[in-house]
């Protein structure tokens, strides 16, 4: 096998994955090996979903033979419990030992705080649905390799109702907005982990469809006034995914650079691609 070799945690369960295809998306591993091989198209992914069993690597495979592992977004809540979540925290354990370069989306901070010693706790401000606004890095963002080209202030595909209360030991804060922490790096064990609490991967499509999913859940939460206008702003996104310059669809939707530019908007992943994966990979050949 050539080029480097990243595992995809994905974090869902098969009926939340199969909900969201319906609704028009991508399954939570598929959609998110498909943007890590568009920024390195000679990337190896496998993907494993410990949320609907054990984690089974590939035969003869072990962690350390990964230059990455990334973790997707879910609909679970880490402070529940249950066997599908205490498999992904016990795997998130085994990549911070195993020492191999760690990311995660959204679900993916989550996990690794809480394998880390942190803590994950409903967000007291509500959903975050939508686009997160006036995500700001700080000095420390500003700084880091994994923000490396990305402005200071920007906007992020997001989903979640959960926020990070405690960093663990070796977590530092890089980036915030007026609904919590956003951004953070981990350094637990022998490995580092970066983590967004955003949506990188997600296109406009996916968003658009995840509020599809969730349905009334919107409404009822007041994100939306009733379901025509959830209805009118899923058009609105699925119109801005075919046509993603729309100065129009850009203004009225409060989009900024730093979205509208792939190359900013996917700033994160990439920069862990190219720095801590192949890194990884030159160091491991």
């Amino acid at each position: 096998m050539t080029g480097p070799r990243v595992l995809v945690v994905d974090g869902n369960r098969a009926e939340t994955r199969a909900r969201q295809i319906e609704a028009g998306g991508h399954g939570s591993g598929e959609g998110y090996v498909e943007t890590l091989a568009g920024l390195l198209p000679d990337l190896h992914c496998d993907i494993v979903r410990p949320a609907d069993g054990e984690a089974s690597l590939p035969p003869g495979v072990a962690l350390a033979d990964y230059d990455g592992v990334a973790m997707t977004g879910s609909a679970l809540n880490v402070y529940d419990g249950g066997p599908h979540i205490e498999r992904q925290v016990e795997l998130a354990k085994a990549v911070f030992a195993a020492g191999v370069p760690f990311f995660g989306s959204c679900w993916g901070l989550q996990v690794a705080v809480t394998a880390a010693g942190g803590l994950v706790r409903p967000n007291p401000r509500g959903r975050e649905f939508g686009f997160g606004r006036r995500i700001s890095l700080n000095a420390g963002g500003r700084a880091h390799p994994m923000f490396t080209g990305k402005a200071e202030i920007f906007e992020a595909v997001t989903v979640h109702r959960d926020e990070i209360a405690t960093l663990p030991p070796g977590g530092i804060v890089l980036a915030s907005n007026e609904m919590g922490l956003q951004a953070a790096e981990i350094r637990h064990g022998r490995g580092v982990f970066w983590g967004v609490q955003y949506h990188p991967e997600y296109s406009y499509a996916e968003i658009a469809a995840t509020a599809v999913r969730y349905g009334q859940t919107l409404v009822a939460e007041g994100l939306f006034a009733d379901a025509a206008d959830r209805d009118r702003w899923v058009a609105e996104l699925r119109a801005l995914d075919a046509s993603p310059d729309s100065p129009a669809l850009n203004w009225r939707l409060g989009l900024g650079p730093a979205i509208q530019d792939r190359r900013q908007k996917l700033a994160e992943i990439d920069n862990w691609l190219r720095g801590e994966v192949l890194g990884h990979a030159g160091r491991r050949l």
